[in-house]
């Protein structure tokens, strides 16, 4: 049986959370206080295997670092974007590859899309990191 998308955003939200002092949600909260991360689902891809065996999600998975013009914020990018490490986002989610058992496997495509998020009158560094998860 395949993944729900709530279980697919639930497992990664849950792999986010293992990065310490990273605040975690499973959808965009309406206040941001960095650092947050949280995960969007893009796509559902069905039938990628014989009778609906494999179906394939696409995932953004934000991370809110801090104020835009915080250098600090910049610097803690390369925690955030690192192969490996405490607060590595693709070795955090990559540690369990089955988002607890609801996944038959996923991969970290890549770290991109460094932008400015704008909310309010605050201005704050974002990465978007991607991630198929096959369910």
């Amino acid at each position: 049986m395949a993944a729900t998308p709530s279980q697919v955003v639930n497992g990664l939200k849950t792999r986010l959370a293992t990065i310490s002092g990273l605040r975690t949600f499973s959808y965009q909260p309406s206040q941001v206080t960095p650092p947050i991360g949280y995960p969007v689902l893009n796509t559902v891809t069905y039938h990628r295997a014989m009778s609906g065996g494999l179906v394939e999600f696409d995932a953004t998975v934000f991370v809110v670092v801090g104020r835009y013009t915080d250098d600090r914020a910049f610097a803690d990018l390369d925690d955030y974007l690192a192969y490996s490490g405490a607060k590595s986002i693709r070795a955090a989610i990559e540690g369990d590859e089955t988002l607890g058992g609801v996944a038959q496997s996923l991969t970290v495509v890549s770290g991109a899309s460094i932008v400015n998020l704008s909310q309010g009158d605050a201005d704050f560094l974002q990465v978007a990191v991607q991630v198929i998860i096959n369910g």
